[in-house]
């Protein structure tokens, strides 16, 4: 039987449809019982069928820093995809990122071992890469992740959850570790990921800043985290991306996609200076939540580029072009707001 955590996020669910379709013994895991609409919804996107498909998922409220209900779960699992994390910026969230993305990691991982689980695949994420000072040099997975950077709490939790993963496989335990890019899909619209970029640009985001990153959608994502579970790679991190973007371009083809308008303006380096430190006076003063970091501000400026050449070679994998992806998120997303 295979495990996913994090059932009711973008990943998981998307996953949990690939799997089921497949004919696989599913077991998963949620915290927030309204979510698993959420996960219908999507699965509503592939077919009609889609209430006797998600009923055939035995479906486990656990939190992954829990470790009795957790343990339950775990009960004659053979195959891991470890999706639940929580995403977050603000600086102050730092204690609940360390014990969900890097504690309840560890538990994951210790569980693993202790139930002679068969593979784990551990969903990561760009931010947790190495990085260099020269924007036109490629990351890829030998990049050295340098401790005196002054990185995000998000990146540097997701760095130590990797950590807890490469530490399982000293252990016996066999493991992959997948690094997407932002993630394009459907189905979550509202909060903090990718789908709030669809809504904001078709509500008329007006602005851009001058960095770049790189991206890959939901459903590539989730065809190679499942091929590398089947095949016989193990102890292996890649990097997934399709293609390295400007957020300009990123923002004109999603505008374009959603038929709204294109235009935006500029917002400068020295202008997100001023706001993250308005943002954090606003959050010591008013206790308001932190929207803009120092470090996110940082990231909307500058210009990364990552190399997906070893996931492309390992597997002979061809990436959806993100023009492609983004058409069709951007038309399931015209679609949900008519209903």
């Amino acid at each position: 039987m295979i495990l996913v955590t994090g059932g009711t996020g973008l990943v998981g669910s998307h996953l949990l449809y690939n799997l089921i379709t497949k004919g696989k013994n599913i077991r998963a895991t949620y915290r927030r019982k309204h979510k698993l609409d959420t996960v219908k919804h999507v699965f509503s996107y592939y077919t009609d069928d889609y209430e006797n498909l998600f009923n055939s998922i035995e479906w486990v409220d656990a939190d992954i820093t829990n470790i009795p209900n957790l343990t339950d779960a775990f009960k004659g699992i053979t195959h891991v995809y470890h999706c639940a994390a929580f995403v977050s910026f603000e600086p102050d969230k730092y204690r609940t990122l360390r014990k969900i993305n890097i504690e309840g990691t560890a538990n994951i991982v210790n569980l693993s071992i202790k139930h002679n689980v068969k593979k784990l695949c551990y969903v990561s994420s760009i931010a947790a890469a190495g990085q260099t000072n020269n924007p036109d040099t490629l990351i890829n997975e030998t990049t050295e992740w340098n401790t005196e950077l002054d990185h995000s709490v998000y990146a540097i939790t997701k760095h130590g959850a990797e950590l807890e993963v490469w530490r399982g496989t000293q252990e016996n335990l066999n493991a992959v570790i997948v690094n997407p890019g932002i993630i394009l899909g459907p189905g979550y619209w509202h909060g903090g990921g990718s789908g709030s970029l669809f809504k904001q640009i078709h509500n008329g985001l007006s602005f851009y800043t001058k960095g770049s990153s790189a991206y890959i959608d939901v459903w590539d994502t989730v065809d190679i985290m499942v091929q590398l579970m089947d095949s016989d790679i193990k102890n292996e991190g890649f990097i997934l991306i399709a293609e390295n973007i400007p957020f300009q371009d990123f923002n004109i083809k999603t505008a374009k996609a959603l038929g709204v308008s294109k235009k935006t303006k500029e917002i400068k380096a020295w202008q997100l200076a001023f706001l993250w430190r308005l943002d954090w006076l606003s959050h010591k003063l008013l206790g308001k939540r932190r929207t803009l970091s120092k470090q996110l501000a940082k990231t909307l400026t500058s210009v990364t580029k990552h190399d997906n050449s070893k996931i492309k070679t390992t597997l002979n994998y061809n990436f959806t072009p993100i023009d492609v992806s983004i058409k069709k998120v951007s038309e399931l997303y015209l679609k949900d707001l008519k209903h």
